[in-house]
Protein backbone atom coordinates (compact mmCIF):
# COMPACT_ATOMS: atom_id res chain seq x y z
CA UNK A 1 0.00 0.00 0.00
CA UNK A 2 1.17 3.50 -0.77
CA UNK A 3 1.58 5.55 2.38
CA UNK A 4 2.51 8.91 0.90
CA UNK A 5 0.28 11.62 2.32
CA UNK A 6 2.35 14.65 1.43
CA UNK A 7 5.07 15.67 -0.99
CA UNK A 8 7.69 18.38 -0.95
CA UNK A 9 5.87 21.37 -2.41
CA UNK A 10 8.01 24.52 -2.91
CA UNK A 11 7.19 27.47 -0.70
CA UNK A 12 5.53 30.21 -2.73
CA UNK A 13 3.31 28.07 -4.95
CA UNK A 14 0.42 28.69 -2.60
CA UNK A 15 -0.43 31.55 -0.26
CA UNK A 16 -1.75 29.12 2.34
CA UNK A 17 -0.99 25.40 2.49
CA UNK A 18 -4.06 23.73 0.93
CA UNK A 19 -3.18 20.43 2.60
CA UNK A 20 -3.93 21.86 6.03
CA UNK A 21 -7.68 22.37 5.58
CA UNK A 22 -10.70 20.64 4.07
CA UNK A 23 -11.33 23.68 1.86
CA UNK A 24 -7.75 23.62 0.56
CA UNK A 25 -7.99 19.92 -0.26
CA UNK A 26 -11.34 20.52 -1.94
CA UNK A 27 -9.72 23.21 -4.11
CA UNK A 28 -7.12 20.68 -5.28
CA UNK A 29 -9.65 17.88 -5.77
CA UNK A 30 -12.02 19.97 -7.82
CA UNK A 31 -9.29 21.77 -9.76
CA UNK A 32 -8.13 18.42 -11.12
CA UNK A 33 -11.67 17.42 -12.03
CA UNK A 34 -12.60 20.79 -13.56
CA UNK A 35 -9.41 21.05 -15.64
CA UNK A 36 -10.11 17.55 -16.93
CA UNK A 37 -13.66 18.53 -17.81
CA UNK A 38 -13.19 21.94 -19.45
CA UNK A 39 -9.44 22.47 -19.91
CA UNK A 40 -7.05 24.99 -18.41
CA UNK A 41 -8.01 27.83 -20.75
CA UNK A 42 -11.65 27.72 -19.65
CA UNK A 43 -10.81 27.08 -16.01
CA UNK A 44 -11.56 30.09 -13.76
CA UNK A 45 -11.77 30.72 -10.04
CA UNK A 46 -15.44 31.59 -10.51
CA UNK A 47 -16.19 28.19 -12.03
CA UNK A 48 -14.10 26.45 -9.40
CA UNK A 49 -15.90 28.31 -6.61
CA UNK A 50 -19.27 27.24 -8.02
CA UNK A 51 -18.08 23.64 -8.17
CA UNK A 52 -16.94 23.55 -4.53
CA UNK A 53 -19.88 25.58 -3.26
CA UNK A 54 -17.75 28.47 -2.05
CA UNK A 55 -16.73 31.89 -3.36
CA UNK A 56 -13.80 33.20 -5.37
CA UNK A 57 -12.38 35.10 -2.40
CA UNK A 58 -11.85 31.87 -0.48
CA UNK A 59 -9.80 30.43 -3.36
CA UNK A 60 -7.66 33.58 -3.57
CA UNK A 61 -6.71 32.98 0.06
CA UNK A 62 -4.89 29.86 -1.14
CA UNK A 63 -3.68 30.62 -4.66
CA UNK A 64 -2.71 33.83 -6.40
CA UNK A 65 -4.05 32.69 -9.78
CA UNK A 66 -4.92 29.59 -11.78
CA UNK A 67 -1.36 29.26 -13.09
CA UNK A 68 -0.16 28.47 -9.58
CA UNK A 69 -2.92 25.90 -9.08
CA UNK A 70 -1.84 24.12 -12.26
CA UNK A 71 1.82 24.34 -11.30
CA UNK A 72 1.03 23.01 -7.83
CA UNK A 73 -0.69 20.00 -9.41
CA UNK A 74 2.17 19.47 -11.84
CA UNK A 75 4.70 19.53 -9.00
CA UNK A 76 2.52 17.03 -7.14
CA UNK A 77 2.57 14.79 -10.22
CA UNK A 78 6.35 14.98 -10.58
CA UNK A 79 6.66 13.91 -6.95
CA UNK A 80 4.14 11.12 -7.48
CA UNK A 81 5.98 9.68 -10.50
CA UNK A 82 9.28 9.90 -8.64
CA UNK A 83 7.77 8.05 -5.71
CA UNK A 84 6.28 5.37 -7.97
CA UNK A 85 9.71 4.78 -9.49
CA UNK A 86 11.34 4.41 -6.08
CA UNK A 87 8.57 2.19 -4.76
CA UNK A 88 8.42 -0.13 -7.76
CA UNK A 89 12.15 -0.42 -8.42
CA UNK A 90 13.48 -0.83 -4.87
CA UNK A 91 14.35 -4.52 -5.42
CA UNK A 92 15.56 -4.18 -9.02
CA UNK A 93 19.32 -4.09 -9.58
CA UNK A 94 19.44 -4.47 -13.36
CA UNK A 95 19.50 -0.90 -14.77
CA UNK A 96 17.91 -2.03 -18.05
CA UNK A 97 14.94 -3.45 -16.20
CA UNK A 98 14.83 -0.36 -14.02
CA UNK A 99 14.68 1.97 -17.02
CA UNK A 100 11.90 -0.14 -18.53
CA UNK A 101 9.98 0.22 -15.28
CA UNK A 102 10.61 3.97 -15.31
CA UNK A 103 9.13 4.13 -18.80
CA UNK A 104 6.11 2.15 -17.58
CA UNK A 105 5.55 4.78 -14.89
CA UNK A 106 6.14 7.68 -17.28
CA UNK A 107 3.51 6.38 -19.68
CA UNK A 108 0.85 5.34 -17.23
CA UNK A 109 1.25 6.80 -13.73
CA UNK A 110 -2.41 6.19 -12.92
CA UNK A 111 -2.14 3.88 -9.93
CA UNK A 112 -4.18 5.51 -7.21
CA UNK A 113 -2.73 6.34 -3.80
CA UNK A 114 -5.24 5.19 -1.16
CA UNK A 115 -3.59 7.35 1.50
CA UNK A 116 -4.45 10.52 -0.46
CA UNK A 117 -8.18 10.56 -1.13
CA UNK A 118 -8.33 14.16 -2.33
CA UNK A 119 -6.16 13.61 -5.43
CA UNK A 120 -7.39 11.18 -8.06
CA UNK A 121 -4.16 10.17 -9.83
CA UNK A 122 -6.02 8.70 -12.80
CA UNK A 123 -7.72 12.02 -13.54
CA UNK A 124 -4.53 13.92 -12.72
CA UNK A 125 -2.66 11.86 -15.31
CA UNK A 126 -5.13 12.97 -17.99
CA UNK A 127 -4.67 16.60 -16.93
CA UNK A 128 -0.88 16.21 -17.16
CA UNK A 129 -1.14 14.86 -20.70
CA UNK A 130 -3.17 17.81 -21.92
CA UNK A 131 -2.19 20.70 -19.66
CA UNK A 132 1.17 20.20 -17.89
CA UNK A 133 3.39 21.95 -20.46
CA UNK A 134 1.33 25.13 -19.97
CA UNK A 135 2.63 25.36 -16.41
CA UNK A 136 6.25 25.97 -17.42
CA UNK A 137 6.13 27.20 -21.03
CA UNK A 138 5.66 30.71 -19.71
CA UNK A 139 7.48 34.04 -19.69
CA UNK A 140 8.06 33.72 -15.95
CA UNK A 141 9.92 30.42 -16.13
CA UNK A 142 13.30 31.87 -15.15
CA UNK A 143 12.00 33.67 -12.07
CA UNK A 144 9.98 30.63 -11.01
CA UNK A 145 12.99 28.41 -11.51
CA UNK A 146 15.02 30.64 -9.17
CA UNK A 147 12.31 30.15 -6.56
CA UNK A 148 12.78 26.39 -6.75
CA UNK A 149 9.43 25.55 -8.30
CA UNK A 150 11.00 23.00 -10.66
CA UNK A 151 13.25 21.22 -8.18
CA UNK A 152 11.00 18.14 -8.17
CA UNK A 153 11.23 17.86 -11.95
CA UNK A 154 15.01 18.19 -11.87
CA UNK A 155 15.23 15.54 -9.14
CA UNK A 156 13.07 13.19 -11.19
CA UNK A 157 15.13 13.68 -14.34
CA UNK A 158 18.40 13.28 -12.43
CA UNK A 159 17.12 9.99 -11.04
CA UNK A 160 16.46 8.72 -14.56
CA UNK A 161 19.74 10.10 -15.92
CA UNK A 162 21.62 8.16 -13.24
CA UNK A 163 19.99 4.93 -14.43
CA UNK A 164 20.85 5.76 -18.03
CA UNK A 165 24.50 6.17 -17.05
CA UNK A 166 24.41 2.82 -15.26
CA UNK A 167 23.43 1.27 -18.58
CA UNK A 168 25.95 3.21 -20.64
CA UNK A 169 28.48 5.28 -18.66
CA UNK A 170 29.72 6.87 -21.90
CA UNK A 171 26.33 8.07 -23.13
CA UNK A 172 26.81 11.84 -23.66
CA UNK A 173 23.22 13.03 -23.20
CA UNK A 174 21.70 11.34 -20.13
CA UNK A 175 19.60 14.31 -18.97
CA UNK A 176 18.35 15.04 -22.47
CA UNK A 177 17.29 11.44 -22.96
CA UNK A 178 15.65 11.32 -19.52
CA UNK A 179 13.61 14.50 -20.06
CA UNK A 180 12.71 13.48 -23.61
CA UNK A 181 11.38 10.12 -22.45
CA UNK A 182 9.21 11.87 -19.86
CA UNK A 183 7.91 14.52 -22.27
CA UNK A 184 7.41 11.99 -25.08
CA UNK A 185 5.20 9.88 -22.84
CA UNK A 186 2.71 12.75 -22.52
CA UNK A 187 3.17 14.21 -26.00
CA UNK A 188 2.70 10.94 -27.87
CA UNK A 189 -0.50 10.22 -25.99
CA UNK A 190 -1.74 13.74 -26.69
CA UNK A 191 -0.84 13.50 -30.39
CA UNK A 192 -2.47 10.08 -30.74
CA UNK A 193 -5.67 11.40 -29.18
CA UNK A 194 -5.84 14.79 -30.91
CA UNK A 195 -3.23 15.17 -33.70
CA UNK A 196 -2.79 11.62 -35.00
CA UNK A 197 -0.83 12.64 -38.10
CA UNK A 198 2.02 13.73 -35.80
CA UNK A 199 2.60 10.24 -34.44
CA UNK A 200 2.72 6.60 -35.50
CA UNK A 201 1.16 5.16 -32.37
CA UNK A 202 -2.48 4.62 -31.56
CA UNK A 203 -4.31 5.09 -28.28
CA UNK A 204 -7.75 3.69 -27.57
CA UNK A 205 -9.68 3.60 -24.31
CA UNK A 206 -6.62 4.83 -22.41
CA UNK A 207 -4.57 1.86 -23.57
CA UNK A 208 -1.07 3.35 -23.84
CA UNK A 209 0.80 0.15 -24.69
CA UNK A 210 1.95 1.43 -28.09
CA UNK A 211 3.40 4.55 -26.50
CA UNK A 212 5.21 2.35 -24.00
CA UNK A 213 6.59 0.24 -26.84
CA UNK A 214 7.74 3.36 -28.73
CA UNK A 215 9.65 4.75 -25.75
CA UNK A 216 11.37 1.42 -25.11
CA UNK A 217 12.34 1.21 -28.79
CA UNK A 218 13.76 4.73 -28.56
CA UNK A 219 15.64 3.79 -25.37
CA UNK A 220 17.12 0.64 -26.94
CA UNK A 221 18.32 2.47 -30.06
CA UNK A 222 19.86 5.31 -28.10
CA UNK A 223 21.59 3.16 -25.50
CA UNK A 224 22.14 -0.10 -27.36
CA UNK A 225 20.22 -1.77 -24.54
CA UNK A 226 17.79 -4.68 -24.90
Amino acid sequence: MFLITNFSIPHGLSIRDPLQSDLGKSILTNSVVLMDEIGFESFTFKKLAEKIGSNETSIYRYFENKHFILLYLVVWYWNWVSYLIDYNSKNITDPNLKLDLIIDNFVDATKENPSVEFINEKILHRVMISESSKSYHTKNIDDENKQGFYKSYKTLIQKVADVILEINPNFPYPHSLASNLFEMANNEIFFAEHLPRLTDVHVKNEDYSEVNKLLKYYKSKMLGAP
